[in-house]
């Protein structure tokens, strides 16, 4: 048994928890909101997030950083991108010994343009660092919080470190883990896929059907592999868990809260509506700035990122959106890939 701390009293953190519970593990659960750590610890039950879910007597909560991560070398981050700086600044000032951290959470942070796993390495000390594990791929905490069976992949430039987390949460009755050591293509495929399940969402609002969310998904794939090949992935990375998985489960399910959000957008709400009715963060969004920005920095052709960027923050229609990808230049589908096999040979 081993003590492990979880940042983030939200439905992925409180359902990763869950897991490590299951598994035997000592898991304390930190987060700001007193309501939802007294739940926890009184109710065994995180009503906000997880409703009607009993969490296990080995979970327990926290709202003091320092307490929760008392004798702990494993802590688990599962907080949106936008307050990870915050909690790493507040978790470098507490930490006493060298932390293994694991973020949970897919996104890439905008302007910085900044992979997750490189903004704990720019705000934690050596010191008080030791490895940094990736945990990703198709999961609905909703599904895993009920023990239904799901697969996700653990990922390091340090393998024993992926292997480590790969054991402390590796089920064999309902949550299997894999390792990539492709750290890169892993961190890209679980943060674009979210750009494209908020377009999966517009087509469905829009009252498209089938055949426009396969050509979606199918194109926005090789958009993640394109952009995710330039910046130094192993295109073969995103035709598994963290690729393609994660783009079906999230363009699909109306688990997935990026798929919510576009499907209100295609309906005719605005942005600003939509955050505030969504009561949990959009991931998407932020991320569809950032993967904007990374496709002009580098000029790859992104236009279905184009586009989105342009619904979220020029005001242009759903509808004109995907009028003007239909409209584009015709062009050879094995194109795509024989541009990012000879990225990748070069």
């Amino acid at each position: 048994m081993e003590k492990i701390a979880v940042l983030g009293a939200g439905s992925w953190g409180t359902a990763l928890g869950f897991v490590l519970a299951d598994n035997g593990h000592d898991v304390r659960i930190w987060g700001h909101r007193q309501e939802i750590i007294d739940g926890i610890n009184e109710m065994h039950e995180n009503k906000k997030y997880l409703p009607g879910v009993e969490l296990p007597m080995t979970m327990r909560g926290y709202t003091s950083l320092e307490e929760a991560i008392l004798g702990v070398e494993t802590v688990i981050l599962a907080v949106p991108t936008k307050a990870i700086r915050e909690v790493l600044q507040s978790l470098e000032e507490v930490a006493t010994n060298p932390l293994t951290i694991v973020h949970v959470s897919k996104g890439i942070e905008p302007d910085t343009l900044l992979r997750i796993s490189e903004m704990i390495e720019q705000e934690m000390e050596p010191a008080k660092l030791q490895d940094v594990v990736i945990l990703s791929g198709p999961s609905h905490a909703e599904e895993v919080s009920r023990r239904q069976p799901t697969t996700v992949t653990s990922s390091s430039k340090n393998m024993k470190a992926a292997e480590k987390v790969q054991d402390l949460f590796n089920n064999h009755q309902y949550f299997r883990v894999y390792t990539n050591p492709d750290v890169i293509g892993v961190e890209i495929g679980g943060a674009l896929k979210n750009i494209i399940a908020l377009a999966a969402g517009i087509t469905d609002g829009l009252g498209y059907g089938d055949n426009a969310k396969a050509a979606l998904m199918t194109r926005g794939l090789a958009e993640i592999a394109r952009l995710g090949s330039v910046l130094g992935a192993n295109p073969l990375t995103f035709s598994g868990l963290t690729g393609i998985g994660d783009l079906i489960v999230t363009c699909t399910s109306v688990h997935s809260r990026n798929w919510r959000a576009g499907n209100m957008l295609g309906k005719g709400h605005k942005l600003e509506e939509v955050l505030d009715n969504m009561g949990m963060v959009v991931e998407g969004v932020r991320t569809t700035k950032a993967a904007y920005q990374l496709a002009e920095k580098y000029d790859v052709k992104m236009p279905i990122t184009q586009a989105l960027y342009d619904v979220l923050f020029n005001d242009v229609s759903a509808k004109a959106a995907v009028d003007s990808l239909m409209s584009r230049t015709k062009t050879h589908e094995m194109e795509d890939l024989a541009n990012i096999l000879g990225e990748r040979k070069n």
